[in-house]
């Protein structure tokens, strides 16, 4: 499972014209869920999404997380990020997992942010979405569950 998350002073993510989510200062994770994930990955990456300390102290050091903070969270989905260009100049996207398998770990993903106590705004997984993002540093972390050993 992979997961771009930036530092955002706002967020909107809009479908044919219609806002479908939106937060104010917080996170925005743009998650991918590729074809061998399991239910550990979606713990592992919504366990350091939660915890990642990105947000500035009064010393100016990033030492505070959005749930020191108490902000909000968007998520959406985004095959994409398991897109493999190495090969010809058309990206693969043979290791992104099926809407079968990719729903059930996405929707999980969200609902452990949720156990933590944040406001999820979510995209419309599978559509095509419009996301409308001020970035805040900027600051954007990659986080790969597949990297975690």
């Amino acid at each position: 499972m992979r997961a771009v998350v930036q530092r955002v002073k706002r967020c909107e993510v809009r479908v044919g014209g219609e806002s479908v989510g939106s937060i104010d200062r917080g996170l925005l994770v743009y998650l991918g869920v590729s074809d061998r994930d399991q239910e550990s990955d979606a713990r592992y990456v919504a366990g350091k999404v939660a915890d990642l300390r990105v947000f500035e102290d009064t010393r100016g050091l990033m030492n505070l997380s959005a749930a020191d903070l108490g902000l909000e969270m968007c998520v959406v989905s985004q095959f994409t990020l398991y897109g493999d260009a190495r090969k010809g100049r058309r990206p693969s996207f043979s290791r992104a997992a099926r809407p079968e398998h990719a729903v059930p770990l996405y929707e999980l993903f969200v609902s452990l942010l949720n156990e933590r106590g944040f406001d999820v705004a979510c995209g419309t997984f599978g559509a095509h979405m419009e996301v409308d993002s001020v970035n805040d540093g900027p600051v954007t972390i990659l986080i790969d569950s597949e990297k975690r050993f």
